[in-house]
């Protein structure tokens, strides 16, 4: 466990190098790129994706006995769908009011990062990577870290508490945008919970997924609609 962690954690600090190195070399453009965030993307995620294989293989486990896939699947599948749908509208409010708080404190409410490409992306191959990055392996990745390896493994060696905030924590955080943050640590909350009450981790990586899926819709909402309004003198 502790190899896996450190080895998570390896990935995590390599991937902000890469991607500082990544932005170093087109310093015209400090902004996030699709580039950027792919390098992040595979050197954290999809790296972890292999750790985690690593991790399952050698204690001679299948995926689905590590992650309860064939616990009530359907339950699962559903009961993540249902629950997603009732927090968005939550977590869209915690968003505004985050940055009407960050306004306030005269703090620079700065988007996400994968907001900064969204805006940047035309409708091609560039839009297709993105969502397929986002909606897949993003949630499947952070599910299998945070809920699926570190909440059962500090729960079991006794610090139940912990377990369900430690990870959560960390989960918001990683984030690295101040607005995000307190959305994201309900949201870790209530993908434990959901963990603990299926014991599938196929319901948090619905969840996740369509919690993701349901931004990016919203986000090209709202971008259509910006582009219908009158010009305002």
């Amino acid at each position: 466990m502790l190899r896996l962690l450190l080895g998570i954690f390896m990935c995590l600090a390599i991937g902000a190098l890469l991607s500082l190195l990544v932005r170093g070399a087109n310093a015209a453009r400090p902004e996030m790129s699709l580039g950027r965030m792919l390098v992040s993307v595979l050197s954290f995620q999809g790296a972890a994706l292999g750790l985690v294989w690593l991790f399952v293989r050698e204690h001679s486990m299948s995926w689905a006995e590590a992650f309860g896939f064939r616990n009530r699947p359907g339950r699962a599948l559903l009961l993540g769908a249902v629950v997603i749908l009732v927090f968005s509208p939550v977590g869209q409010f915690l968003q505004l009011l985050s940055i009407k708080l960050l306004t306030w404190l005269h703090l620079d409410p700065a988007a996400q990062s994968a907001v900064e490409v969204l805006r940047g992306l035309g409708r091609g191959p560039g839009l297709i990577a993105f969502m397929l990055v986002t909606i897949v392996i993003v949630p499947l990745a952070e599910e299998l870290i945070f809920r699926g390896i570190l909440y059962p493994a500090i729960q079991t060696a006794g610090f139940p508490r912990l377990a369900l905030w430690g990870p959560s924590v960390l989960f918001a955080t990683i984030h690295f945008n101040l607005a995000s943050f307190l959305p994201l640590l309900l949201l870790a909350l209530v993908l434990t919970w959901l963990y603990a009450a299926t014991d599938n981790l196929l319901a948090t990586i619905t969840a996740h997924s369509l919690f993701n899926a349901v931004n990016l819709g919203l986000f090209f909402l709202s971008e259509e609609f910006s582009r219908t309004l009158p010009a305002q003198s």
